[in-house]
This record gives C-alpha cells, sequence and structure tokens, in this order.
C-alpha cells in the first residue's frame, strides 16, 4: 500500500455528468448499461475522464453507480480541494462512481501536481481518502516517487554597505563637498 498523493474535490460526485462520443446507446432506467463508442469525453465536475469507449452502469434507482472507460491510453484528470491536479492513464479505467474509487490497469500511471507520481500493472486510487495501492503482475514493480514539499523563497540580502574607494598611488582623495566650502583661501 503507498501513501496518498492527493484528495479528489469532494463535490463532483454531487454533480451531473455529461458525455460526448461519436457513437450512444445510452439507457436512463434501473440496473441498465449505457455504451459510448469512439472520442469519449466525460465530465463530472472537475473530473474528467476520456477513452475510445465507455459503459456507464446505473444501479437500481438509475444513478450512475460505475462508469468504466478502456483507451489508448483511457485517462482520468480531477483537481482537489486544494486545487491541485492529479491524472492517471492505462488501458482501463474503472470508476466506482458511489465510492470514489478509480481502477487504472494495464501500464497504469497516476501522476499528482507538485507531490508525485506512481506506476505499476494495477493502481488503486482513494479520492476519499487519498490512498494507493499498486500492484504488478509478473515480473513487474510498482515505482512511486514523492517529490519533496516545495520551501519558500528566501529573501534577498540586502546589499552590504560599501566604503569609498581608495584613491589611486600618486593622487588625493576628493575632499567632500562640505569641507571644501568651509575652507577659506
Amino acid at each position: 500500500m503507498l501513501p496518498g498523493i492527493g484528495l479528489a474535490k469532494q463535490s463532483d460526485r454531487d454533480q451531473p455528468m455529461n458525455y460526448t462520443a461519436v457513437y450512444t446507446e445510452a439507457f436512463q432506467k434501473p440496473n441498465s448499461v449505457s455504451t459510448l463508442k469512439g472520442k469519449v469525453q466525460i465530465t463530472q465536475g472537475t473530473m474528467h475522464l476520456s477513452g475510445d469507449l465507455a459503459k456507464i452502469y446505473l444501479d437500481g434507482d438509475s444513478q450512475i453507480s460505475r462508469v468504466v472507460v478502456t483507451g489508448h491510453p483511457a485517462h482520468i484528470q480531477q483537481l482537489d480541494d486544494s486545487g491541485n491536479l492529479m491524472t492517471g492513464e492505462a488501458a482501463t479505467l474503472d470508476y466506482d462512481n458511489v465510492h470514489g474509487i478509480a481502477v487504472l490497469t494495464t501500464d497504469a500511471v497516476v501522476k499528482q501536481q507538485g507531490r508525485g507520481q506512481f506506476s505499476g500493472d494495477k493502481l488503486t486510487y482513494d479520492t476519499q481518502t487519498s490512498q494507493i495501492t499498486g500492484e504488478s503482475n509478473g515480473q513487474g514493480l510498482v515505482h512511486g516517487t514523492f517529490l519533496p514539499k516545495p520551501h519558500p523563497p528566501k529573501p534577498a540580502a540586502a546589499p552590504a554597505a560599501t566604503a569609498p574607494a581608495a584613491p589611486a598611488p600618486g593622487t588625493s582623495a576628493p575632499m567632500p563637498a562640505a569641507a571644501a566650502s568651509s575652507k577659506q583661501p
């Protein structure tokens, strides 16, 4: 289990889900599955899913319970409550709309803006707890990178006071203006 990389915007699942596709076979009835094909784009709040094919599953109350997107790659992106962008890509994205869990399989990569990146055969991202679980098949490994927290810039140092330059050899130093005017001939 890997530590989380960011909490998704909690209000997204309360927003309507919109889509565009080249072809659709849609049903809005209990326990149905709608199919979207070709240049699929799905949005819900700040969440954006895209791919070649999508299946939208409605539960017994005709509410969206799950969306499965496949593509080369399928893509997900979402802002967290702090405005940081999370992106993910894989051959298949299985998004549980009820629990806010995205399962990315086959060549999966998840990136969190300014925080890090994870890759593996299967990554599970919980948008409510920000927890990522990674798995790899066969000889593969799960890879992760945690970025250090950026430090605020240090204030610029004040320029050091400079002493007047010493006169060149064989010359006299110029007299300050106040001293020059007080001399009598």
